[in-house]
């Protein structure tokens, strides 16, 4: 039972920690924009030896007539 007198408040602290931090974070714009980042990696340039690794391998395996986008790099 003692316990309960320091369990009760510590758990009441945290929580109260918690939706401290949570609404900082809404604040401060945390959750503004949530799709950019995960699409930004798709989009990002790449770096120049990729793009020597993908020309060097087109170079060595032609694509098909029908095929002549020299755009996306080939897929494994």
């Amino acid at each position: 039972m003692p316990a309960l007198y320091i369990m009760i408040p510590a758990a009441l602290l945290i929580v109260a920690i918690a939706i401290y931090i949570f609404f900082w974070a809404v604040d401060s714009g945390q959750y503004d924009d949530l799709d950019s980042p995960a699409h930004s990696i798709l989009f990002d340039e790449q770096d120049p030896q990729h793009t020597a690794a993908v020309e060097e391998a087109r170079r060595q395996h032609p694509a098909p007539a029908q095929d002549n986008d020299t755009s996306a790099p080939p897929h494994a």
